[in-house]
């Protein structure tokens, strides 16, 4: 190959793995009281629209209650969105626009995309051993049984770092990393492409958060894992995230790169958010007028 066309195929962009488009969710909510007529509408996602190359990890960031989490779930279809494209790119070529497909032809695409849950505690299946857990999506999907199961479900498992004869265990006997650790297995199992992490280190401790962040890294590196990052510790997302995507009330007000996020914010929304980190400097000041900025940005931009 000629230098020019080596230089045209590294500059080329890739194709992405996933297009959000137009993304919403909205759910009813019925008036209090004895009063009638037609139920409100809560927006609680609202004209989403994003992109992820493959190998990228995105950060979703925002307040508690601004949509990430519905967005993450309408993605994965564990619940139907109101309207909007989820398209995603399948190994073979093909874009499949997730919304559009039932539960018999989402089946073959839910090898390809899959989550780690915030809690892993109410994650697991406290009556299934962890050869079980991990092994169950094997099964579902026809993929593995008896021997191979086993060989594959102890070779995972040393892959998140746990011991593959600890197995026949079952969740209670292992602490709250671990058995991060153990849902990092499961959906890891099939050798997905995409991989949603709810709020996946949240409930961890920060030492064994930062283990799992590292695992997560390491795992992106030797499998080629793209990650949608759903987060509200902006500081584990400045770490770990090529790109943030910032929420506000159900809507992306902010995509770019993460040191432009951090450097550069340019919306409104996105400063205050920053500000409102603690610095570990004592010299820093701490915003405490949070409450009133968004008081007045919500005044200047209604819904």
């Amino acid at each position: 190959m000629a230098a020019t066309d080596q230089e045209s195929a590294e500059v080329a962009p890739r194709r992405p793995l996933l297009e959000v488009r137009g993304l919403s969710k909205h759910f009813p909510v019925a008036r209090a009281g004895f009063r009638r007529g037609p139920a409100e509408v809560l927006k609680a996602v609202d004209d989403v629209s994003f992109e992820l190359a493959p190998g990228e990890s995105l950060g979703l960031v925002g307040e508690s209650g601004c949509g990430k989490t519905t967005t993450a779930r309408c993605i994965l279809r564990a619940i139907d969105p109101t309207a909007g494209e989820v398209r995603f790119r399948m190994p073979d070529g093909r874009v499949l626009d997730l919304v559009q497909l039932d539960a018999r032809e989402l089946k073959p695409v839910r090898q390809h995309a899959q989550m780690v849950f915030q809690d892993p505690y109410s994650s697991l299946n406290p009556r299934m051993t962890v050869r079980d857990l991990v092994g169950e999506p094997l099964v579902i999907h026809g993929r593995a049984r008896g021997a191979e199961l086993d060989d594959r479900v102890a070779d995972v498992l040393q892959r998140v770092g746990l011991r593959p004869e600890h197995r026949d265990r079952y969740p209670h006997a292992f602490s709250g990393g671990q058995r991060q650790r153990i849902g990092i297995a499961r959906a890891l199992i099939l050798r997905p492409a995409l991989l949603v992490c709810d709020e996946a280190t949240s409930a961890l401790d920060v030492s064994v958060q930062a283990q799992v962040l590292d695992l997560l890294k390491d795992l992106q590196r030797d499998f080629g894992l793209t990650y949608l990052f759903v987060a509200h510790n902006l500081e584990v997302v400045r770490g770990f995230c090529d790109r943030v995507a910032v929420m506000r009330r159900g809507r992306v007000v902010e995509v770019a790169r993460t040191a432009e996020i951090f450097a550069a914010p340019q919306h409104p929304y996105t400063r205050i958010l920053l500000s409102a980190v603690p610095s570990p400097d004592p010299d820093v000041p701490m915003n405490f007028e949070v409450a009133d900025e968004l008081a007045r940005l919500d005044a200047e931009s209604p819904r």
